[in-house]
């Protein structure tokens, strides 16, 4: 279809809006139609819904809550085909980026939106009135933010002040309207269920009410705000220590101690030839106090450094290991924080790698070092390691399993969970019990045990 005279000067002028126009209008129309014979009639209501705001241009904001496997994401690119059929603009992000992977042209919330790492109450966008990014978001007909539960709160109040701030230039009135009078659509479910929809089998369905049981917290008794949940004998299986297997699984814990450990046993299995990457660490001075953080932050005690969010100084790989990416590399092509890859090359300033999980699965790459900086803010100074933006995935923490989608999942409590919802996430990542299996040996005791800690919070989801 033609380009308006409006697109040929936003195109002119902005190169993110050229990218949203881009899109095959003709390709989205066949799209939509499809999306209208097979949607029920409460996504029909849901779409009606939000197009009736889009269309009168009075904004406004909707949550759509429900399991996985529901819809949720069938709707996004409902919408999206709708809107952009017509020429217009929609912003689909999602909070992590396996989340925003799933979206037609997704983007994760922070990188489009430019939302600061840490939050806090008084944090902003770093969004410039006048700017390419500000004219989008002016131009958008519809934003969609998916998998809204696993932000902080303060990053959405620092999206609708600065949305307040963008859009009350075009109209002063807008700066007293949630975002800004813009329409946006979260969704997401405050549980993190099962990530399919269960088929019409008893066995699928117990399954089903038994994590639901779990996320709830109605499953055991009450203890200060924690349930002690039963096992089933039928799941409470040793998880296999074949390397290959673990290459489409994952072994879930909840600390990183326990991760790494289980990570250096599982990679000395694999016979292959092993090879050993070190880091390259400093600290980020100034001029005033380049000398005396030099002189306290040794090399060696920055080596030594673990932090959340940066690979470890020493890496030790071997060709067939699984490793997940710590960064967003290139997410056009799906390398974002939380790709899973399996090593297939090592070279001395490169590793080449498959990806194993998404909608890339197969795609080769080529993963390069970076200069990385800890975003934890329990740090009282700042360093920066340059290292290959990986880390061993044979295991994983639990929180970092929020959001993937596995085949198979061996669950190790060698410790029990100590935040809300991580038992729940833990045991949701699977669609079938024959794919969960269960290890407790709490306390270093190696006796089989058939009850864990499940730490559930029950006020925080009373109003769902």
């Amino acid at each position: 279809m033609p380009f308006s005279n409006e697109d040929i000067f936003q195109m002119n002028q902005n190169r993110l809006i050229i990218d949203e126009l881009q899109y095959d209008r003709v390709a989205l129309e066949e799209k939509y139609r499809e999306f209208s014979q097979k949607c029920t009639d409460e996504q029909h209501h849901v779409h009606d819904k939000v197009l009736s705001a889009v269309n009168s241009n009075s904004g406004g904001m909707f949550f759509l809550y429900g399991y996985g496997g529901t819809g949720k994401t069938f709707i996004w690119k409902g919408l999206s085909a709708a809107l952009r059929s017509k020429g217009d603009i929609v912003i689909n992000v999602a909070s992590s980026g396996i989340a925003s992977l799933s979206l037609p042209g997704g983007r994760t919330a922070h990188s489009r939106f430019k939302i600061p790492i840490n939050a806090n109450e008084d944090l902003t966008c770093d969004i410039k009135q006048g700017s390419d990014l500000a004219n989008l978001i002016m131009r958008a007909k519809l934003i969609i933010w998916d998998e809204a539960p696993m932000m902080h709160k303060f990053c959405f109040e620092a999206l609708d002040k600065t949305l307040r701030d963008i859009m009350h230039f075009s109209c002063p009135h807008r700066y007293d309207v949630p975002f800004g009078s813009k329409t946006i659509v979260f969704g997401g479910d405050f549980r993190q269920i099962l990530a399919v929809v269960p088929k019409e089998s008893i066995q699928l369905e117990q399954f089903a009410k038994w994590i639901a049981s779990i996320g709830d917290g109605t499953i055991g008794g009450p203890n200060d705000g924690e349930v002690e949940i039963e096992l089933s004998d039928e799941i409470l299986i040793k998880y296999s220590g074949d390397p290959i297997a673990a290459i489409e699984r994952a072994i879930l814990a909840p600390t990183l101690n326990v991760v790494e450990s289980i990570n250096q046993y599982m990679v000395s299995l694999n016979e292959c030839e092993g090879r050993k990457y070190l880091s390259s660490d400093r600290t980020c001075t100034t001029d005033s106090t380049s000398s005396l953080l030099q002189d306290i932050h040794t090399p060696e005690f920055l080596n030594s450094l673990k932090c959340s969010g940066v690979p470890n100084h020493e890496l030790y790989l071997k060709v067939g290991t699984p490793v997940m990416l710590l960064r967003n590399i290139d997410h056009a092509n799906g390398l974002c924080n939380g790709t899973r890859l399996v090593i297939t090359r090592l070279h001395s300033h490169v590793l080449e790698a498959k990806v194993i999980a998404g909608q890339n699965v197969g795609n080769k790459v080529f993963i390069p070092r970076m200069s990385l900086t800890p975003s934890d803010s329990r740090l009282p100074f700042k360093f920066q390691r340059k290292q290959f933006p990986i880390i061993v995935c044979y295991a994983m923490m639990i929180n970092k399993s929020q959001g993937q989608s596995l085949s198979h999942v061996g669950l190790f409590l060698k410790k029990p969970v100590f935040s809300p919802g991580q038992l729940y996430v833990a045991v949701s990542r699977v669609t079938n019990h024959n794919d969960l299996k269960i290890l407790i040996c709490e306390n270093d005791d190696d006796n089989k045990k058939t009850a864990t800690t499940n730490v559930v919070y029950k006020e925080v989801l009373q109003n769902i």
